[in-house]
């Protein structure tokens, strides 16, 4: 059939908009090395919660969630809780938190953690990938969205703490109110570094609604597996081990993103030198696929 010369001058006009809407947004990988490279330097001391690195890993935090485009969380990036230590000491640790409002009040919260192990006979613990990769993750997608509104208001949320017990964000869940409207939690922890290109979605196992999402996003070179979830599995358990197990105990959905430990876990070799960049960054855009196909759900 012989198209009209308006319905081609539609028609054009038409894919102009698509395209135009595809390229409204980009993912920024090279400020996720270089953001991945500062938290993750010597200058950061290694960002043991209450330490002086770990205050300057905050400074750097909230500069660039400001710079990124994200809204203070409840009029504020950084939140300080209490918490005791293993050796009883009470301490002070602080949450940096923005977000991003949606077109819905729904709310998910995409999390990892900032603070890591310090230095210990003077070696200085960086955990570039624990949890550096997560964090500097944190950011690209704030740019992201920041460029593109989400259906769901995204609250962005670097804990503090975590390797003393997931002290920030059990702080964090105790916000009953806020936490009504939370739909889901998808928490980056460990994101950087496998020599099989292998990174697992957990929580499947408890919440299998959510599996069918994963069917149809892009995972490029990525070996997405699924496990670590079910009890009763030979596979570790690791419904607990990071930031999403305080979500969970509240009864709020979560996904975590993690790899298979490796030998940089918690070792003073855990450095930015270490990382193998093209892994990250498509792990980093494999989740954000993830990220967009729950938000459309």
């Amino acid at each position: 059939m012989k198209k009209s010369p308006i319905l081609i001058a539609v028609l054009f006009v038409f894919s102009l908009g698509c395209t135009s809407q595809q390229q409204q947004a980009t993912l920024d990988t090279e400020q996720l090395i270089e953001d991945l490279r500062v938290i993750s330097s010597d200058e950061m001391e290694g960002r043991r919660a209450g330490t002086e690195g770990n205050r300057k890993a905050r400074e750097y935090l909230v500069q660039r969630f400001e710079e990124e485009g994200a809204q203070p969380f409840q009029d504020s990036y950084t939140h300080e809780f209490t918490f005791t230590n293993r050796s009883s000491e009470e301490m002070t640790g602080v949450n940096v938190i923005g977000e991003i409002k949606g077109k819905t009040n729904s709310v998910m919260v995409i999390t990892a953690h900032y603070d890591h192990l310090g230095i210990r006979d003077s070696l200085i613990y960086n955990g570039a990938d624990d949890d550096a990769s997560g964090t500097s993750a944190l950011l690209a997608y704030i740019d992201y969205f920041s460029q593109i509104q989400p259906n769901h208001t995204l609250v962005f949320a670097a804990f503090d703490a975590e390797e003393m017990g997931l002290q920030g964000a059990r702080a964090f869940v105790e916000d009953s109110i806020f936490l009504e409207k939370v739909k889901l939690n998808i928490n980056l922890d460990m994101i950087a570094q496998n020599d099989s290109n292998e990174i697992y979605a957990v929580g499947m196992y408890h919440y299998p609604e959510l599996k069918p999402v994963f069917e149809d996003i892009e995972t490029g070179d990525i070996n997405l597996l699924f496990g670590h979830d079910d009890p009763n599995s030979e596979l570790d358990d690791w419904t607990f081990a990071s930031d999403h197990g305080p979500f969970h105990q509240k009864g709020v959905p979560f996904v975590y993103f993690g790899v298979a430990d490796h030998e940089h876990y918690h070792r003073h070799t855990d450095d930015f030198e270490t990382i193998p960049q093209g892994f990250y960054k498509e792990s980093v855009r494999m989740i954000l696929n993830a990220i967009l196909a729950f938000d459309e759900r």
